[in-house]
């Protein structure tokens, strides 16, 4: 339950009493005077140390917000490769070089001298270590079951019409799965394009608000997200899996003293590479993000181009809400309702908060500012697509061509419906 009250006395920059939710650090609601501030009773730390997170916090809000200003006063539209993309890409060719050479050297020093020789083993050496570093380029997740046009025509055909709605191509493969979320992502050295839709998500959402999720997620394979390009995929794992490498293992029992010497030097050693290929890691992350989270923006925009401002603001909030989604399917799961039950109850949930909203929304924009975060806060994206031209829904999903939908999927929904109730 969301309880608003009075904060610590009035905003020392406008007067105006503070606010606070959820036990929150209070703020000003109307010029957002400490919105900014770190809350550590809150949110959750990135380093682990309070006063590297306290700074990282203030400088991802600081860099979040400066984008929200530079986008929200000119179009949205994909401009290509920026300076993030072009670095990441620079990097993704260097590092692919650098495991070639590995592999390159590495067979030189096998076959180079006669057996039996220790260059050989040394040789094997590399082509070990660049087989562990190579490229994984991904695949569909186990856990995803994939839905054929067979087995879902009108689900099919509601997604193809939207990706010709906003220019995207039609995902590969389309399939659901028992989470409360959605993506849309690339696998694979062919770049095979998937759709995941999670159930107890889609289920609880009303037709404008599935067509906005639909539109969003498409989106992704239009809007210029480096994260899912295959040319910057080894500068996003392949530091990161290096550092899992050399990662310290645990030490030995009962060597003598000079073994435990040796195993303390090669701890330190490991212990430094390791910290050193992880913080180029962050280092690349956090500039690639940058640049997705503007992709963010434009699938918001795909997305009210097709669903409507109002299905694709609706979806944000429901968004916002999902504790209140587990809730009603849980719920709806135990008394046996279906997804229609799931929507009456969700639609109950956000209406009785419906005064608080606006403060909720607020608040994401402090608990989810992070320089790891792949998408901005849901209240700025709220925010931008408010502040845009208002748009009409390009495509209307009716309640007829919805329920043909749901009961394609009511297999699926009843083991979604199983999963919630058991992970409560």
């Amino acid at each position: 339950m969301i309880i608003t009250t009075a904060g610590t006395g009035a905003c020392p920059e406008c007067g105006t009493p503070t606010v606070s939710i959820r036990e929150a650090m209070p703020w000003c609601a109307r010029c957002e005077w400490n919105l900014d501030g770190y809350d550590r009773a809150h949110q959750t730390p990135e380093f682990g140390w309070s006063w590297v997170d306290r700074r990282t916090h203030r400088l991802a809000t600081r860099l979040t917000r400066q984008q929200y200003a530079a986008l929200v006063g000119r179009p949205l539209e994909s401009a290509g490769l920026g300076l993030a993309g072009t670095v990441t890409v620079v990097v993704s060719l260097l590092l692919l070089v650098g495991v070639l050479a590995l592999a390159v050297l590495g067979a030189w020093l096998v076959f180079a001298y006669p057996f039996p020789n220790l260059a050989i083993v040394f040789g094997l050496a590399l082509i070990g270590l660049a087989v562990a570093l190579r490229p994984r380029f991904g695949r569909i997740d186990p856990d995803l079951e994939v839905l054929s046009r067979e087995d879902a025509p009108e689900l099919h055909a509601l997604v193809e019409e939207v990706a010709t709605a906003i220019g995207a191509p039609v995902p590969h493969v389309i399939g659901v799965d028992s989470r409360i979320n959605a993506y849309a992502t690339a696998v694979g050295l062919r770049r095979r394009r998937v759709l995941c839709l999670g159930l107890p998500l889609w289920g609880a959402l009303d037709g404008q608000e599935r067509v906005a999720l639909l539109g969003h997620e498409l989106g992704h394979f239009v809007n210029g997200d480096i994260r899912r390009l295959l040319v910057t995929d080894p500068a996003l794992t392949m530091l990161g899996n290096a550092a899992d490498l050399f990662r310290p293992m645990r030490g030995t029992q009962g060597s003598g003293l000079l073994e435990l010497i040796g195993e303390w030097l090669g701890r330190i050693l490991s212990w430094l590479v390791s910290r050193l290929l992880f913080l180029g890691h962050l280092v690349l992350v956090c500039t690639a993000l940058r640049d997705s989270q503007r992709a963010e923006y434009l699938a918001d925009e795909l997305s009210a181009r097709v669903a409507g401002t109002t299905g694709a603001t609706r979806l944000l909030d429901v968004l916002l809400s999902h504790e209140s989604v587990a809730l009603v399917v849980r719920q709806g799961a135990l008394g046996g309702q279906g997804p229609a039950g799931w929507r009456a109850g969700l639609r109950r949930s956000l209406a009785g908060t419906a005064e608080r909203q606006p403060l909720v929304r607020q608040l994401s924009i402090r608990e989810e500012a992070s320089l790891f975060a792949t998408h901005p806060p849901a209240g700025l994206r709220h925010r931008m697509l408010g502040a845009r031209p208002w748009q009409d829904p390009g495509l209307v999903l009716g309640e007829a061509r919805a329920e043909r939908i749901d009961a394609e999927l009511a297999r699926h929904y009843d083991q979604a419906a199983r999963m919630v109730s058991w992970s409560a």
